[in-house]
């Protein structure tokens, strides 16, 4: 009898281990799809316009690329070691709707700059390696493909190399740090003066690292600046040029800048009518202070840092809290999803940013969900097989999906007798709310059309439809398109919209045949350019956790 029970126990614990082991692999969400194998290009920068064409660029001094300039073009490069006369792009143009890519013509070098979009959907690039450096350049959304890069010789004041962009509640642009400089200017340029010193910068500056390049810049709801380099962060009201706040360093120390790589988001903006607006900034990854001289120097690379740190930063006495992710990671990207997750992508574990020192590529997505209690955060969603290594990018589009690329961790391209070959491929990855049995949920909006306009501080009525039920409350999110380069999404900013009420619009008859069912959801747009900068983003409605494809709308 006992040689029965414990038979039966085993079986049962065998089942249970089973169903535990099924249930984990079908709680893993996502997919992912191979877009093109080949764009002709390693996407290290990325941007997506309002016309849902994504813009990506390189570098111009490294040797030809795998694709022709139009027309068979070619121009002088007397900077690159390879091929003074160079007949191939280096700056593509994608089309999502038909997969499809056409080369752009760069002039200058545009090695690890930085930019945002302005106002009026334009995209302003700044900064870059030698002849770029001082340069800033324009990208005019068209329709007609015969739009392409427009140069300004001496667009900024100082040499921006591994700068921070960030938009402005004016719609000008602040372009902050680099390598090498401790100070902020702002493009278009200002009067006297342009540049202004920042000495935080100096102060996080490791020897022999740095640590504090491509700082983690985000405007604060009270209209400063919260701005992190290295290990910690201060919040810089960058009109009169005062530290309006200091921050603790997070715990433990270990910096998270580049090329302690790690990445950092704004969780999402909500109850924007208050009269104090909370925010709270998650920065996640990074490696150990060391790791970057010891992978440098002596080829040892050190396990990446496996936490996140999460800080109100409205605060009267802001503090850190520390938070275990699922697995280590350096170089990884952080990007706000429609329903307010946000998605950690890309990456290795061990190692550090800059040429050939990462290792062990991380092909395992997490999901970071912000409104679960602590230690409950996480979900591990479906691998990829690509290592998506060091100058790799990954962005939100406007169907759901998060557009990935790039990764290349060598001074040119090289594809054989290296660890990570340079990859031009892109991909995408579907996150689970874009699943099939997800259909009956999703929203479809029906009101206002894309490219609609709307004012600050107003009630929008949101229409949509839907062929499911809708048990809970829906949300209404904007989503402002990040330039996304090194691990940081510059820009990159979430909103979810105060509901005023919701109503269903369609009969009860029509949905017993079948037929979808209409609502009106009532909203109140942003009060102000502090809360949210002028310019194009993408709206969604979201029901149950799963979004709408976006519109998109301009805010001004």
């Amino acid at each position: 009898m006992a040689a029965r029970a414990t038979t039966f126990y085993g079986l049962f614990l065998t089942s249970l281990q089973l169903l535990l082991t099924c249930h984990v692999t079908f709680a893993a969400g996502g997919k992912w799809d191979l877009l093109l194998s080949n764009v002709g290009i390693s996407a290290m920068h990325m941007q997506l316009l309002p016309n849902d064409r994504v813009v990506m660029f390189d570098r111009t001094n490294f040797g030809p690329s795998n694709i022709s300039l139009p027309n068979g073009n070619c121009r002088n490069n007397p900077q690159d070691a390879v091929s003074k006369i160079d007949c191939t792009a280096h700056s593509i143009e994608y089309k999502v709707e038909s997969n499809t890519i056409r080369p752009l013509t760069v002039q200058s070098n545009t090695w690890c700059s930085s930019g945002s979009l302005r106002p009026d959907g334009f995209l302003v690039q700044t900064g870059g390696d030698r002849d770029g450096e001082l340069k800033a350049r324009t990208f005019s959304p068209c329709d007609d493909n015969e739009c392409d890069w427009v140069e300004i010789n001496n667009g900024l004041a100082r040499r921006r190399w591994y700068s921070s962009n960030h938009i402005l509640p004016d719609g000008k642009q602040i372009i902050i740090g680099g390598q090498r400089q401790f100070s902020y200017e702002f493009f278009p340029k200002t009067t006297s003066p342009n540049v202004i010193d920042l000495p935080f910068l100096a102060e996080t500056n490791d020897r022999g690292e740095e640590n504090n390049l491509y700082p983690y810049v985000f405007l604060n709801t009270d209209g400063n600046l919260f701005i992190f380099a290295n290990n910690r962060a201060i919040l810089l009201d960058y009109v009169n040029n005062k530290v309006a706040k200091t921050y603790p360093a997070i715990p433990g120390g270990d910096p998270r800048s580049y090329p302690s790589t790690g990445s950092a988001v704004l969780l999402p903006l909500k109850n924007l009518e208050a009269d104090k607006i909370d925010a709270e900034v998650l920065v996640c990854g990074g490696a150990p202070k060391g790791s970057f001289i010891l992978a440098f120097r002596k080829r040892t690379f050190v396990k990446a840092l496996d936490t996140c740190a999460r800080i109100k930063i409205n605060d009267e006495d802001p503090q850190w809290t520390v938070e275990k992710m699922p697995r280590a990671r350096v170089m990884g990207d952080m990007t706000l999803l429609p329903n307010g997750d946000v998605l950690l992508i890309n990456g290795g574990s061990a190692g550090s940013a800059a040429w050939e020192l990462g290792r062990e590529p991380v092909f395992v997505p997490d999901l970071y969900h912000p409104e679960n209690p602590v230690n409950s955060r996480f979900e591990s969603l479906n691998p990829n097989t690509i290592p998506r290594m060091y100058h790799s990018t990954a962005i939100l589009l406007r169907d759901g999906r998060v557009l990935v690329g790039g990764s290349n961790p060598h001074g040119f391209y090289n594809f054989t007798g290296v660890l990570f070959p340079t990859e031009l491929s892109l991909e995408a990855f579907s996150p689970a709310y874009l699943e099939p049995e997800f259909a009956k949920l999703r929203p479809k909006i029906t009101s206002p059309k894309s490219q609609s306009t709307i004012t600050y501080g107003t009630n929008l009525k949101v229409k949509f439809k839907v062929s499911g039920k809708i048990k809970g409350p829906v949300k209404v999110t904007m989503v402002f398109p990040s330039f996304t380069t090194h691990s940081f999404s510059m820009n990159q900013r979430l909103l979810v919209l105060d509901n005023v009420k919701v109503k269903r619009t369609s009969s009860v008859f029509g949905a017993l045949f079948g037929k979808s069912k209409h609502y009106e959801v009532q909203v109140r747009t942003p009060k102000s350019a502090i809360i949210a900068p002028p310019g194009y983003y993408m709206m969604f409605v979201v029901n149950e956790n799963v979004p709408s494809e976006g519109i998109w709308v301009r805010l001004q």
